[in-house]
């Protein structure tokens, strides 16, 4: 009777947690899985089913690995969820690139925490490929920008030092037509 009532508790307590965790994600701009302890997928909110671009009966209770023909059999993932979760309960921004049937190839940031009272995984994922791509963008553009900066600045610095020799010719001609013109006067005097 009392492992009948310690079973009810702990398995209202787990719904309870679970009804919290699937409330949470459903408003995440994020992807989001709840996993059970043998990594089979509980729920995913939303904006999983979106950018993934799969059903919910594609999904849930599906075996993580097995999700889209195997496309989420990622060795990475792998260890970081039967491997390094289990000993830290937390894996944070940990970033793995991969080509997805449906969608290409992206590269997402996991976030993952294990939930030891009620034995279930919130995995997050976040879609940083656009991210990157502009960041990459940026990083030629400003490569670029840097060359033809250095380009202008040889070219200035040779229209510099071509000037500054045009302006020393200058002067000394200015100064020996002075001279010259004190010469002249001199020779009108005698």
């Amino acid at each position: 009777m009392v492992n009948n009532k310690v079973d009810e508790n702990i398995k209202e307590s787990k719904e309870v947690a679970l009804h919290y965790m699937k409330t949470l994600v459903e408003v995440a701009r994020e992807s989001f899985l709840i996993l059970d302890s043998e990594l089979r997928v509980v729920s995913a909110n939303p904006t999983f089913y979106q950018s993934f671009k799969v059903s919910e009966k594609e999904t849930e209770n599906m075996l993580l690995y097995n999700l889209g023909n195997g496309q989420w059999d990622i060795v990475e993932l792998k260890k970081l969820l039967e491997e390094i979760l289990p000993e830290n309960n937390v894996i944070k921004d940990y970033e793995v690139t991969h080509v997805f049937e449906n969608i290409g190839q992206k590269t997402i940031v996991l976030n993952a925490r294990q939930i030891d009272s009620v034995q279930l995984i919130i995995l997050a994922m976040e879609d940083v490929t656009a991210k990157n791509q502009l960041e990459h963008k940026l990083s030629e553009y400003t490569k670029n920008l840097e060359i033809k900066i250095a380009e202008r600045t040889k070219q200035l610095t040779i229209k510099v030092k071509e000037l500054e020799d045009l302006n020393k010719s200058m002067v000394g001609r200015e100064i020996k037509m002075v001279e010259l013109q004190k010469t002249i006067e001199e020779l009108k005097k005698d």
